[in-house]
């Protein structure tokens, strides 16, 4: 087969996907809604066309997306189909523009793609090597397309590029390795010098500390200094579960807050530092309140939410449940009371962390260790900061005394030479 008739039958199954939208009584009544929602609801078809492809990337119907429900529907080439479903979305570099494609550096993984269009390039006028794009691809045979691209950023909004190809990755760690096996294995790699690392720093795996804390405590395993943990452990009289705000993980705050570090938090909470010898560093607040739960049940203020965020927070792995669990015989018991469920432990990490189960997840913060995007704006931000902290320069008549101190005036001291 050609890249001319492999473009062809692409088009065909997604012409055919766009027709499924429009028949399947289910999918069509989502997408009404769905276009309803985003206030494209008097639109041509043409401009229907466009829309449709974020929506059968992004829009999940009763927990299954739109390309499963078609390919349960039947499809004529599967192979097609398992590779948009697996495509990838992420915002690249244009390295160079081609032919019939684009040679793409990918900002979240690190790597570099050779994609061809699946339309003419004279449809990508305006489209130069240098700027960056919001895009989908995905893998047949070998080659790699480009879906869609919903962005385009010029080459002085690289920052901004910085900033998106990380909030991915906080969304989804895995995008880091995920297509990228020199990746995952830098980061396994990094994982073992870690592990060697903290157990030298601490002398074991976890550390119960407060936010007021980690951040010292991190800093000395960063640094790999010794550091007195005696008072740096947690010390709470009563435990309570809470949100807090300065974790959202939104676009607008979440790297400025790292930048501040947990101790800028504006209330005080339980933190554990945990490093897992196979998937990394985590840095977990209320760890010690959600155990507490299994040791008095009645001790702890909003248990319940507690024990939901620690099964629904997708970045809290079934290793830390794993732990937990392993120290409290009563843990299954206690969270069916809250749940009112009869789970078996098996069953309720199917349900919560069956993601986990199914791939290999390294921890969020590892994974942020070893982003050279993560690394890049951090320092950005970072300088940024700095210059904003920065006292202005204090402006000193010729004649007034030196600012040195010297008791001199400052044309005939400091000032001599200006």
């Amino acid at each position: 087969m050609t890249v001319i008739e492999r473009i062809v039958e692409i088009n065909d199954i997604l012409k055919e996907v766009f027709e499924f939208t429009q028949s399947n009584e289910t999918v069509k009544s989502d997408f009404e809604e769905y276009l309803a929602t985003i206030g494209a609801r008097n639109i041509s078809l043409n401009q229907m066309e466009k829309i449709f492809l974020p929506y059968i990337f992004e829009r999940n119907i009763n927990g299954k997306s739109v390309l499963e429900l078609f390919k349960e529907n039947g499809c004529k080439n599967k192979e097609i189909l398992e590779g948009l479903i697996k495509s990838l979305s992420s915002v690249f570099e244009i390295k160079r523009i081609l032919k019939n494609g684009f040679e793409l550096y990918n900002m979240v993984n690190e790597k570099t793609y050779t994609v061809l269009s699946l339309t003419k390039m004279s449809n990508f006028r305006g489209v130069y090597a240098g700027q960056y794009i919001v895009a989908r691809i995905f893998e047949f045979r070998g080659e790699y397309y480009v879906i869609e691209i919903s962005n385009v950023l010029s080459h002085s909004q690289k920052a901004d590029a910085m900033r998106y190809a990380v909030m991915k990755l906080v969304q989804n760690p895995r995008l880091l390795y995920l297509d990228n096996p020199e990746k995952e294995n830098e980061i396994k790699s990094a994982i073992s010098d870690m592990s060697e690392k903290f157990i030298k720093t601490f002398g074991k795996d976890i550390i119960l500390t407060t936010n007021k804390h980690a951040d010292a405590i991190i800093g000395a395993f960063n640094d790999g200094e010794e550091i007195d943990l005696s008072d740096k452990l947690s010390d709470f009289a009563e435990y309570r579960f809470f949100h807090i705000k300065e974790l959202d993980n939104n676009y607008s705050n979440f790297l400025e807050n790292s930048i501040g570090g947990f101790a800028s938090h504006s209330e005080n909470y339980d933190v554990a530092v945990i490093f897992d010898n196979e998937t990394g560093l985590y840095v977990i607040p209320f760890y010690e309140t959600f155990t507490k739960i299994f040791a008095n049940k009645d001790s702890v203020e909003n248990a319940k939410e507690c024990i939901e965020y620690f099964l629904t927070n997708d970045s809290i792995s079934n290793k830390i449940i794993d732990r937990v669990s392993s120290e409290h015989n009563n843990f299954m018991e206690v969270i069916n009371e809250f749940l009112e469920t009869n789970y078996s432990y098996e069953e309720l990490i199917e349900k919560y962390k069956s993601d986990y189960l199914n791939n290999t997840i390294y921890s969020s913060t590892t994974v942020l260790y070893c982003s050279g995007a993560f690394s890049d704006v951090f320092d950005v931000i970072s300088a940024k900061k700095t210059e904003t902290n920065t006292a202005p320069v204090q402006k000193v008549g010729r004649n007034e005394p030196c600012p040195c101190g010297s008791g001199k005036k400052y044309k005939n001291c400091c000032g001599k030479d200006h």
